[in-house]
């Protein structure tokens, strides 16, 4: 009994995660409310309360565990979280090994991009709540990148951070614009631009 009931919490855990995402996206954060999120969950602002103390702890859980896990980032003691195709296509450093890991998170892109936008917002919204847990995400994945140069033996050490931030800044970039921007290229020569520039910046010389 007590096992269905840990599945019915969970089960309406992720529905409540869905239906705020979903509202956050349609709406945005600010105009989005606990009581908007439950009527679309099917539930009650009590059962809302249940399981989150304000859409601000919903939307930190969108970040931490439903973008951990569409990109494949497991827990790591170092730095939160930790991306192990990343540090591994990095240390790595061929240029087919780097574009095919481009080519994967690019697919995921269509479920990256409204997560880190809202986030954005929210942040913007409520800073002290969500400000640190938005840079923190990156600088994790900025980390990822450090790793694999370290573990590859690749660049001086007070370098291969700050081409974790280059490599971030670029792929961020263009995943948050990708779908708007009129870049005269297609799909596919922008992943081929991307990778030829992260294999300049990252990969073996």
């Amino acid at each position: 009994m007590a096992s269905l009931r840990e599945a019915q919490k969970e089960m309406t855990r992720r529905m409540l995660l869905d239906a705020g995402l979903e509202r956050f996206t349609s709406r945005g954060y600010i105009a989005t409310t606990v009581e908007d999120i439950a009527q679309a969950a099917g539930t009650t602002r009590v059962t809302f309360y249940a399981h989150f103390p304000s859409k601000g702890e919903l939307m930190k859980a969108l970040i931490a565990e439903r973008l951990n896990e569409v990109l494949q980032r497991e827990r790591s003691a170092e730095h939160g979280s930790t991306a192990l195709g990343l540090v591994e296509a990095v240390r790595d450093g061929r240029s087919e090994v780097i574009a095919d890991w481009l080519r994967r998170t690019a697919d995921q892109w269509p479920v990256i991009h409204p997560i880190i936008r809202i986030g954005r917002q929210a942040a913007a919204a409520e800073p002290d709540l969500l400000h640190d847990l938005v840079e923190h995400w990156m600088e994790e994945a900025i980390s990822d990148v450090e790793d694999g140069l370290t573990a590859a033996g690749r660049f001086a050490p007070h370098q291969r951070r700050f081409r974790g931030v280059l490599a971030m800044a670029q792929l961020d970039f263009v995943a948050q614009n990708w779908g708007a921007a009129d870049w005269k290229l297609t799909r596919d020569q922008m992943l081929e631009e991307l990778a030829a520039s992260w294999s300049a910046l990252l990969g073996a010389p």
